[in-house]
């Protein structure tokens, strides 16, 4: 039994779940308890108890605490990548790189701990100065997605310690898996009693009371747009802070110019690979007329070499959707594109393999036009759609034309081109000649838009949501 940690302690919870391979669904990974209203309330009042002194700790006892952390996942990525592709479906060299991805995070805020900087300034008021300071906001509730099971939760439980925070997490019930692993390494790292807790559970239960309790100070989601809606709803009626990370329609512009091989690359890395499961997927491809044909026909090729299996098998490409209702979406969305008339140029097919998963083929709609559901909705599975632009400006209309705006992308062979959509593009970041999903952990992360509300994440641009400002004045 995998149990919770709260206030110092491991504790059972009121229930345990089964927690499922999606690529053999009789491997039963572990089971994992799961905290009640009653068990959530005992982990904030103890966040909240030890958050006055945590606060107020040494910067160098919080860097040791974070470098301790990330250098044990970083010994250990090998195995943590394993169990993370085991329980969200990644292949296994990308659960690898998610699971190195955290421990440098957690070594990127070791070191932030120590760059907190303020200001000091002469008032307008002569024999006045002021001093501007950061301080820590309090008790920070996290809501965790399946998607990245430890990347993003590192993201923002590693700057939540840094600045002084105290940290209650819960993560996807999907995948608890891996913050279990990361819960247990920074139990070990010398924290205060209080001042980290892993609430595993059913978010109508845990989330709720993170969302309702006027003890946490901050909530920091990252899910989807429904969710996310009330998320911010509930936050902000008791005033409390929020940052809420959502969906994306994310477009990738081919241009006549752009080198073919790459911009196919761009496009099956972005649209395919994590099995599209990505907030920042190019789900929508969009290609100028001239070089529309050859286009479709490479990145079909592409598409066929590909490898669709076990996530742990070598020289698998693509693993499983996550579980069988993700599944389920996605074919349905299948049935939407044929249903409005697109093409169904490539893959859209559940697939047998030797254990019993949740496998389907790349979907590749062609013929497709920016109103239609399947180029509208977030599908996030391993769909995309391919619409024709007449021209640069036309293809720009297209990608700005949607209610998302967290990442978009161009393939081109021209300066101009890509000047101007990097400053024209209505999304928090911008690719060029690069796949629109794969970011760095050192720079800010976050959208426009329906994607993002609030502060970005990660970098040193974390600060913002993770510390409050404070002006003093001294006569």
């Amino acid at each position: 039994m995998h149990q919770n940690y709260v206030n110092g302690a491991w504790v059972d919870g009121a229930s345990a779940v089964a927690n499922i391979n999606p690529s053999d669904t009789a491997d039963v990974i572990g089971h994992y308890a799961q905290a009640d209203a009653a068990q959530t309330c005992l982990a904030i009042a103890a966040a909240a108890a030890a958050a006055p002194a945590w606060g107020c700790s040494g910067t160098q006892a919080r860097a040791d605490a974070l470098d301790k952390i990330g250098s044990e996942i970083l010994a250990r990525k090998d195995e943590l990548g394993r169990l993370l592709s085991r329980e969200e479906g990644k292949t296994l060299p990308e659960g690898i790189g998610e699971a190195g991805r955290a421990g440098a995070i957690f070594k990127f805020f070791a070191q932030e701990c120590l760059r907190l900087r303020g200001d000091k300034l002469a008032s307008v008021r002569p024999g006045i100065d002021v001093e501007v300071t950061r301080e820590p906001v309090g008790v920070v509730g996290i809501i965790a997605p399946w998607n990245f099971p430890i990347a993003i939760p590192a993201w923002k439980i590693a700057p939540a310690l840094a600045y002084g925070n105290c940290v209650l997490i819960k993560p996807a019930e999907l995948v608890p898996g891996s913050v279990w692993a990361l819960a247990e390494i920074i139990s070990r790292a010398g924290l205060p009693d209080g001042v980290f807790n892993l609430l595993m559970g059913r978010g109508g239960v845990v989330g709720q009371t993170l969302l309702d309790d006027r003890r946490v100070d901050a909530i920091s989601f990252t899910g989807s747009v429904t969710t996310g809606a009330r998320v911010a709803q509930a936050a902000i009626g008791r005033m409390a802070k929020v940052q809420i990370e959502m969906g994306g329609k994310n477009p990738l512009v081919v241009l006549n110019d752009a080198d073919l091989a790459n911009a196919v690359n761009c496009a099956v890395q972005g649209s395919f690979f994590s099995t599209g499961q990505r907030c920042t997927a190019s789900s929508r491809i969009i290609v100028e007329k001239g070089v529309y044909p050859a286009f479709v026909a490479a990145l079909k090729e592409k598409l066929a070499g590909l490898n669709i299996g076990d996530a742990l098998k070598a020289g698998t490409d693509i693993g499983p959707v996550v579980d069988a209702a993700q599944l389920e979406q996605d074919l349905q969305y299948i049935r939407i594109g044929r249903d409005e008339g697109a093409t169904l140029a490539f893959g859209g097919q559940r697939v047998r393999r030797d254990t019993e998963g949740f496998y389907l083929t790349p979907a590749l709609f062609t013929d497709c036009s920016n109103d239609m559901r399947i180029s509208r909705e977030e599908i996030f599975g391993p769909v995309a759609s391919v619409i024709p632009a007449d021209n640069y400006e036309h293809a720009l209309a297209l990608a700005n034309d949607t209610e998302f705006g967290l990442s978009s992308g161009i393939c081109t062979g021209s300066l101009k081109h890509a000047t101007h959509f990097k400053r024209h593009a209505q999304a928090g970041m911008v690719m060029v000649n690069v796949a629109t999903a794969g970011v760095d952990y050192h720079v800010p992360f976050g959208g426009r838009k329906g994607s993002s509300y609030g502060s970005r994440e990660q970098g040193s641009y974390a600060a913002e949501f993770f510390t409050s400002v404070k002006t003093a004045y001294c006569g």
